[in-house]
């Protein structure tokens, strides 16, 4: 190592003028030269070789310039790299770590919100709209609070504990309820159809035939309608305050223009129990011509529209009506007096169904005994009860009611409190005889 210093030569000038005045000034100015020092090291160190290692020229690729014109196939090659089979490592399977197994989810909880708590299950069959009630969708606050009582007793408690005591309801209370539960009966799979029937007139076959439909329109929530199939002048419709001239004629007529309910009710009447009663034709030249095809016609139309249907026959059973609402009635209802041949009577309208094919429906039949005609109270009616108990199903006493006895129009929120209870028996009686479920 060698080390070389230059001493730089530093010249310095000084000039220096007087000049004397009334008042002597000096001035004085000094010039630099600036001066420069250079070092310069040298060092000599040993050139270090780094050798390639053999491992590293092995994969090595060569760096061969490739010009875009030309490329020498000859300088491509491929190294291949061999392996000692001692130098290989090979893992063990069973040191080889498992796959982590991760558990399946638990269910997830029934939603804790409000309307999680209100879901229901869901119906593997398509619901009707009569399964749409009041009582299913209104919400009636807490569940485990029971409805306000029915009965003076019942309600005095429940109003003087302050909503703490309740008893439930009387027993005419739960009694009523149960008949009502009966009458609202739900029905899938078309209309049903009863037919009201006997061979003696007079008897009052045309009053338990509205009374009838009131009860259930009353009750029911769906639609009831009454036709009049009395070929001869019927006078059901004169029962109801009637809306329309229009006659089961006008339906036949109409048939193919009437396609929604809306059209349909112009040809109806409707009373206060939302009953529609659909009239008999009233020109008796016209009213022979109501034959078999034009029932066939207007069940036709009863049945896009209503649930149940309710016929009123007309006098006798061998006219030619009687065979088309046979053949669709679901149960019937056999109307007898409270007198001898009354009943003798509504016994061989049973005969007759019995020889002419319809000894199910005999069986299903239920017996309407109005004892508002003359000689009931002459008559022991248990005698005739006990004799339909062994040919029918079910015997259903209609008592006497002013407000029937006049053979004008019934308003069904007069009538006694007896007959309106024997109207709604007649009404339970005649569904728990009609199929639930109808297999077509």
């Amino acid at each position: 190592m060698t080390t070389k210093r230059n001493e730089p030569d530093v010249q310095s000038s000084v000039d220096e003028q007087d000049s004397s005045t009334d008042h002597d000034t000096k001035d004085s100015t000094v010039e630099q030269v600036p001066s420069s020092d250079s070092v310069t090291f040298t060092l000599s160190l040993p050139v270090a070789v780094r050798e390639t290692p053999e491992h590293e020229a092995a994969v090595a690729i060569d760096d061969v310039a490739v010009t875009a014109h030309h490329v020498d196939p000859a300088a491509m090659a491929t190294t291949t790299v061999a392996f000692a089979p001692e130098s290989v490592v090979t893992v063990p399977p069973e040191s080889v770590p498992e796959a982590a197994v991760i558990p399946e989810l638990p269910p997830a909880d029934r939603p804790t919100t409000r309307r999680g708590r209100q879901r229901t299950e869901v119906r593997t069959t398509p619901e009707t709209a009569t399964m749409l009630t009041a009582e299913r969708l209104i919400n009636q606050g807490k569940k485990n609070r029971q409805p306000a009582p029915e009965g003076f007793l019942q309600e005095l408690v429940y109003a003087a504990t302050f909503h703490l005591v309740n008893l439930g309801d009387s027993y005419r209370v739960r009694e009523r309820k149960a008949l009502e539960a009966r009458v609202t009966k739900t029905f899938v799979g078309g209309t049903r159809f009863v037919p009201v029937l006997t061979r003696k007139g007079g008897v009052g076959k045309t009053t338990i035939t509205a009374l009838l439909g009131m009860a259930l329109a009353d009750t029911r929530e769906d639609r009831i309608i009454a036709i009049d199939a009395n070929p001869d002048r019927g006078t059901l419709a004169e029962r109801i305050d009637k809306q329309t001239r229009a006659t089961v004629r006008d339906v036949v007529m109409r048939a193919e223009s009437l396609h929604t309910f809306s059209e349909f009710q112009t040809v109806v009447s409707r009373d206060e129990t939302r009953l529609d009663v659909l009239a008999s034709d009233t020109d008796p030249h016209v009213s022979e011509a109501f034959d078999e095809d034009d029932y066939n016609v207007v069940a036709d139309m009863a049945e896009r529209f209503y649930s149940v249907a309710i016929t009123d026959c007309g006098t006798g059973i061998v006219h030619s009506v009687m065979r088309a609402t046979l053949q669709r009635a679901d149960s019937i209802v056999i109307v007898s007096g409270g007198s001898v041949d009354e009943a003798r009577l509504a016994s061989e309208t049973l005969t007759w169904l019995e020889s002419n094919g319809h000894e199910d429906l005999v069986k299903n039949a239920v017996v309407a005994i109005n004892t508002a005609t003359q000689g009931t109270n002459l008559v022991k009616l248990e005698e005739i009860e006990a004799h339909f108990k062994s040919r029918v199903r079910e015997i259903v006493r209609v008592p006497y009611d002013p407000s029937l006895a006049t053979g004008s129009v019934v308003h069904y929120r007069d009538l006694n409190k007896l007959t309106k209870a024997a109207a709604t028996e007649l009404a339970a009686v005649v569904m728990d005889g009609l199929p639930a479920v109808r297999v077509n």
